[in-house]
Order: structure tokens, then C-alpha cells, then sequence
């Protein structure tokens, strides 16, 4: 597969998948790199590092320590957009600043690979990764408040990342499915406000 079309569907794909869980699609991605599979490559400078393997290890060694700050601290690892006025879990704010990073890089590092302008990658790779953040933040966060004991709020992580890595996965293999991701993710936040406006509206006549 070729063409502009396809690799800002791929670049676009994987910076919504960091998103919902930064660790695994950056892994993912610098393997097939490495590897030169599905059409996926770092082999431009700046962003050679992508696939390297000092790189895939400090990845590797950051998502171990996630995991550990989680269960050993009980800190909360991901942000709940919808409270912006509480102050947020330190671990969840590292997360959440990991994911626009790599999502940035991902991005402009597809679009540098193929020898097309790499700049505007790292803007598409921010937005994406806010799009994921802010339509899938508040489902996550109402989800660990449902579950009824510590265990099952800490597997909802293990599902983060499983869904994080077939997101990834899926646009590797087809390209342009990063476009319906985007397009899911957008639904999926327009609803929720949507919702938000509703309920808001029957306080309001509630309270006449």
C-alpha cells in the first residue's frame, strides 16, 4: 500500500491507539519497524530511534513500571477528562503526557519514513491522541468507579492494553482503518456530550 492517503491513515491509527494506552502500539510499531513489515518504518532521521532497541527496551522497561506504581501504590492510571477540577492522579497525568508524546512521534515519524513532510504529524498525533483521551477517558473512568473490588478495576488496565494493541494491529495491516477509528472515537465523544447536555438540561428543570 501506497500513498499519502494510506500512511496519514497509519500515522493517525496508531497515535489514537497510544491514546487509550501508549505502551504495546509504541512496541508494536518499533518491531515492525525494525523488521521493515506492513509498510511500517522509521529508517529517517529524526526518528530512526523508533526501531531501535535501546528504545523498544525503555519502553518495555516504563510499562513495567506503570504496572508496578499501579498495584504496589494503588494509583489510578488513566485520566477522567470530566473531572477537569479535581486534581488528577500523578500516574495518570504521566500516562496521559507519554501518550501525546508517542503519539506525536509515531505520527510524524510515519509520515518522515515515507518521505513526506513530518511537521504536521506531531500536530495530527497530538489532536489524535486528545480525540482518544477525551472520547474514551470519561467510559474508563465510569467503568473503575462500577467494578465492584480492587482486582477487577486493575484487569480493566490488562483490557486497555489488549484493545490498545489490536487498535494498533488492525491499522498496520489496513491502513485506512485509522480513518474509522478516528471516525469511531469522534461518535463516540459527540454522544457523550450529547448525553452530558441531556442530563444537565433535566437538572436544570428540576431545580424550577
Amino acid at each position: 500500500m501506497h500513498g499519502i492517503f494510506f500512511y496519514i491513515g497509519l500515522g493517525a491509527g496508531l497515535a489514537a491507539a497510544c491514546g487509550l494506552r501508549p505502551f504495546l502500539p509504541v512496541l508494536l510499531a518499533g518491531a515492525l519497524g525494525s523488521a521493515s513489515a506492513l509498510g511500517v518504518g522509521f529508517g529517517h532521521d529524526p526518528y530512526r530511534f523508533l526501531q531501535s532497541g535501546w528504545w523498544l527496551l525503555a519502553v518495555t522497561g516504563a510499562f513495567a513500571a506503570a504496572y508496578a506504581l499501579q498495584l504496589l501504590l494503588g494509583l489510578v492510571p488513566t485520566l477522567d477528562p470530566s473531572a477537569e477540577r479535581t486534581r488528577s492522579d500523578p500516574l495518570a497525568a504521566a500516562l496521559a503526557g507519554i501518550a501525546y508524546g508517542t503519539g506525536a512521534l509515531l505520527f510524524a515519524g510515519t509520515l518522515a519514513a515515507h518521505n513526506d513532510a513530518w511537521w504536521p504529524g506531531l500536530l495530527g498525533g497530538l489532536l489524535a491522541v486528545w480525540l482518544a483521551q477525551r472520547a474514551a477517558g470519561p467510559v474508563i473512568a465510569r467503568a473503575r468507579k462500577r467494578l465492584p473490588d480492587r482486582a477487577a478495576r486493575e484487569a480493566l488496565t490488562l483490557y486497555l492494553d489488549a484493545a490498545s494493541l489490536l487498535f494498533a494491529a488492525l491499522v498496520t495491516v489496513l491502513h485506512p482503518l485509522g480513518y474509522v477509528l478516528l471516525g469511531l472515537l469522534a461518535w463516540l465523544l459527540v454522544r457523550a456530550r450529547a448525553r452530558a447536555g441531556e442530563k444537565y438540561a433535566g437538572l436544570r428543570i428540576l431545580r424550577r
